[in-house]
């Protein structure tokens, strides 16, 4: 199955979010290479938000060009086979810790946000750290830190807050 494929099933199987899920379906069906940076009319992303739900607390990154603090994420790359893979690999990647493991029951929520390089339909996955993981600052990263869950309301915008709502109903 084509990481395309994998998209459209995810999706599909995703509750909640109607009206937005269906523009990641359309875009889909309108562009073969929908999940690629090189598509102009915007592509779907995968992030992570990584937690330590024993300590109450979640890790966001200080994005290098954005210089917001956000959740781990980014473009697909030709790697992937899931989008799931990709969340997991992107939270890897960005927060330096191994043995990541997502959330059961797919991706938490949907957003779609315009960016320097064009629109981003991010499909957000949360990623539960494992027990004394230690973070590394990537090349992406200005800086990263553990928040309380009630202090990120004070760092971050309105879409890593909603992410984070959503996490914890599901834990």
């Amino acid at each position: 199955m084509s990481l395309h494929d994998d998209a459209v099933l995810v999706l599909k199987g995703y509750e909640g979010q109607d009206d937005l899920r269906q523009v990641y379906l359309d875009h889909l069906a309108t562009h073969p290479d929908g999940l690629w940076k090189a598509c102009g009319d915007g592509h779907i992303t995968a992030s992570a938000l990584v937690i330590d739900p024993s300590r109450g607390q979640v890790l966001l990154t200080l994005h290098k060009k954005l210089r917001m603090w956000l959740q781990m994420g980014g473009h697909c790359e030709p790697v992937d086979e899931t989008l799931a893979g990709a969340a997991l690999r992107e939270g890897a990647e960005e927060s330096g810790i191994a043995g990541l493991t997502l959330l059961p029951g797919g991706p938490v929520r949907l957003d779609r946000h315009h960016t320097p390089c064009a629109w981003h339909l991010d499909v957000q996955y949360a990623a539960v750290a494992p027990d004394g993981a230690v973070e590394a600052i990537s090349d992406e990263s200005l800086d990263l830190r553990w928040f309380p869950y009630a202090e990120v309301a004070d760092v971050a915008d309105e879409s890593v807050v909603r992410l984070l709502e959503a996490t914890r109903a599901r834990l």
